[in-house]
């Protein structure tokens, strides 16, 4: 049946079409969800055409479970992505349903060796520990860049083999590309931001692709050989696709890592009890510390889903052509999964946060590795003989897709 106050009257996901809402403090977004969460069903936000919103645990869980149900396509991003533009760069992994995505996502698979993962494991632990060297040798005061962005890029570039002549520009091309993504604009800035970022982008793809061709001709032990050298049901990745793979990599593997990690700091300073806990023992702690940082920051707020069949849902028929989109800032506070959810406890057991996806075919592929960064950086930075502290609040960009901390200062806890 369908729920048509939820639509009329009162409307109560009128909030979160209002265009200052996601720059409204995280306390204020928190507590419209938590409302949202005690409303009878799903709601109806009226933006653009419209969308329902799903913010309890169990429904975007479900959600994200039947993809036959809640398609990925056309796009899981508001707006989703033009026509053109998937034409010209291609389709993300993320945006694709069905046999497509299942063999993409088995040729990525296959190309994570278990041999690339150990190197990648020990590349992490090296990389984390020269950050940490180059910050208590040179003392900066702004956290993003020095520390929480230099992690998942380093790490992703030694995978895939990227040559160091080309890092700096591609950290500049990430950085324009991402910038302004579910950040709301004026006018004469939405005419000119997609251009910049799609610029980027166009130049990132034909950046990797020559390197694809080059390691088709001569292969190395590195990710991008193994893509276009792979043999899966006689497949590898073509230009485009690798394009299009490393694209959501750096964009979503460096910008989700980097925010969890940045927002990890400030968790960690603002509840020095849970610091202490974490330092008493670090192996016994880290995986609950990294689980719960995730879960309480939520680098990734929400993601799209187009109804392709009909289905019942909390109370609600939905019908094919519907938009839902898949809140997990709110079902990472959902009361009934976690007790005290605003809570910041390192040994939260059990933590089903849904910070990765809801599981399902799109569960995320970087999960194991971005916790294995976050853990070799955390231990760094606090055993080291002198600690660190966030100082103030993070500079956020105020964006309704992910997380995103423009900056942070911090500063040293010792001389």
């Amino acid at each position: 049946m369908t729920l048509p106050a939820q639509r009329h009257g009162t409307d109560p996901g009128r909030e979160l079409a209002e265009p200052g809402f996601w720059q409204q403090p995280p306390a204020h977004r928190l507590a419209v969800f938590a409302r949202l969460r005690a409303a009878e069903g799903p709601v109806f936000v009226p933006e653009g055409a419209g969308h329902w919103a799903l913010v309890r645990h169990a429904h975007v869980q479900e959600a994200s479970r039947l993809p036959k149900v809640f398609a990925s396509a056309p796009g899981v991003t508001t707006p989703e992505p033009a026509r053109w533009v998937r034409a010209l760069f291609g389709d993300s992994m993320v945006n694709l349903d069905g046999p497509d995505h299942a063999q993409l996502r088995k040729i990525v698979q296959r190309a994570f060796t278990p041999r690339l993962l150990a190197a990648a494991e020990a590349d992490i632990h090296a990389v984390a520990a020269r950050i940490v060297d180059d910050v208590l040798a040179d003392r900066p005061d702004e956290f993003v860049s020095a520390v929480a962005s230099r992690l998942p890029l380093e790490v992703i570039c030694n995978m895939m083999g990227i040559p160091e002549r080309f890092r700096a520009e591609i950290a500049d091309r990430v950085n324009h590309a991402s910038e302004n993504i579910g950040v709301e604009r004026g006018l004469a800035s939405r005419l000119r931001m997609p251009g910049r970022g799609l610029r980027a982008l166009a130049r990132m793809q034909r950046m990797v692709a020559g390197i694809g061709r080059e390691r088709r001709k001569n292969p190395t032990d590195d990710l991008i050989s193994a893509l276009v050298c792979a043999n899966v049901d006689g497949q590898a990745l073509g230009a485009r696709q690798l394009g299009a793979f490393f694209s959501l990599l750096m964009v979503a593997g460096v910008e989700t890592t980097r925010n969890a990690i940045t927002h990890g700091l400030t968790l960690l300073t603002d509840h020095p009890d849970q610091r202490d806990l974490l330092l008493c023992d670090f192996d016994r702690h880290a995986d609950g510390a990294v689980d719960e940082m995730i879960r309480h920051s939520t680098p990734i707020i929400q993601f799209r889903r187009t109804v392709v069949a009909e289905h019942t849902l909390g109370g609600r028929t939905f019908r094919p052509g519907e938009k839902v989109v898949l809140y997990y800032a709110s079902a990472n506070r959902d009361e009934s999964v976690f007790p005290d959810p605003d809570a910041f406890v390192i040994t939260r057991s059990p933590n089903p946060h849904l910070g990765f996806g809801g599981g399902g075919p799109h569960f995320c592929l970087g999960a194991h590795l971005a916790r294995v960064e976050m853990k070799a950086l955390f231990r760094e930075l606090l055993t080291r003989p002198v600690g660190l502290r966030a100082v103030g609040l993070p500079d956020l960009a105020g964006s309704n897709f992910d997380n995103r901390v423009r900056s942070l200062r911090f500063a040293f806890e010792r001389p």
